[in-house]
């Protein structure tokens, strides 16, 4: 099944052999944490790229979710206080979980079990929260709390 792009706010990247999209309300950290984890993962040795950011075009294509980049803002990403900037961004890659960031204090403290984010046209994503902040490495602790079948290079 194959559906129409959908606009959505949210930052997509891929790390290592994954597709993460980061999602939240508009100031939640989703750019810095995405930018972060790139980062880390490049310097782990293994893949690291944006896709885009602040807007999303998120498709269901052959059973797969797919999110590209809007030719708009391709290259360009949101630093808040910062402003805009250039940045180097693939055009699309498949996503296979959504990330929602979270910030001290953590409430509720354990995550609900097999919690997902809804996609338009009634998609679903497994969602992980991960806290990030001064003092977290949240590019390691993401490897902490992927499922162990998730294939993520570098476990």
């Amino acid at each position: 099944m194959t559906e129409e792009a959908v606009n959505i706010h949210a930052t997509a990247a891929v790390l290592g052999t994954r597709g993460f999209l980061f999602v939240g309300p508009s100031g939640m950290g989703k750019t810095a944490l995405a930018l972060s984890c790139v980062a880390a993962a490049r310097a782990s040795g293994l893949f690291g790229a944006l896709i885009s950011d602040d807007q999303v075009l998120i498709a269901a294509r052959n059973g797969r979710i797919v999110a590209r980049r809007p030719a708009s803002i391709a290259g360009l990403a949101e630093i808040r206080g910062a402003g805009i900037v250039s940045i180097e961004t693939i055009p699309a890659a498949v996503i296979d979980f959504a990330i929602q960031p979270v910030k001290s204090p953590f409430e509720p403290r354990l995550p609900p079990e097999n919690e997902v984010f809804a996609l338009p046209a009634g998609n679903f994503l497994p969602l992980l929260r991960l806290p990030f902040g001064e003092g977290l490495n949240s590019f390691e602790i993401l490897r902490l709390i992927l499922p162990r079948n998730a294939g993520f290079q570098g476990q």
